[in-house]
């Protein structure tokens, strides 16, 4: 399984044509303690750069952007009643979406965990 980063701190891991996409560590400690988290339902549709959600901190609003094009098979349900568990575990248990691929050479523009960390650097 391969996980790759997007420069708006969005993770993604794929298997098959089905990814799965999250927040970073780096942005759940940016956003501080996360109070609530608007996500899109399954079977909407999106294109690479659209905005696919909100999540709110204490801090701040901060939109989730599509890392690539898809359709939602599923919303992480969990983080309606929970959505602090962004901050426990964003990049394992507190995933955001399960998302059919539209269009998987839309992957290859995105960045590794070497060059993610260069570019949080």
């Amino acid at each position: 399984m391969t996980t790759y980063y997007s420069e708006e701190h969005e993770w993604i891991t794929v298997e098959g044509d089905i990814a799965t996409v999250g927040i970073t560590q780096h942005a759940a400690d940016q956003l501080g303690e996360v109070v609530f988290i608007e996500q899109k339902e399954a079977d909407d549709e999106f294109e690479k750069g659209d905005e696919i959600g909100v999540i709110e901190s204490v801090k701040a609003a901060s939109e989730i952007y599509a890392p690539v094009d898809g359709v939602v098979v599923e919303a992480n349900d969990t983080l309606e009643g929970a959505p602090g568990s962004l901050n426990e575990s964003p990049e394992a248990d507190a995933w955001i979406y399960k998302v059919k691929l539209s269009n998987p050479s839309q992957l290859e523009d995105l960045m590794d965990l070497d060059a993610y960390k260069a570019f949080i650097g």
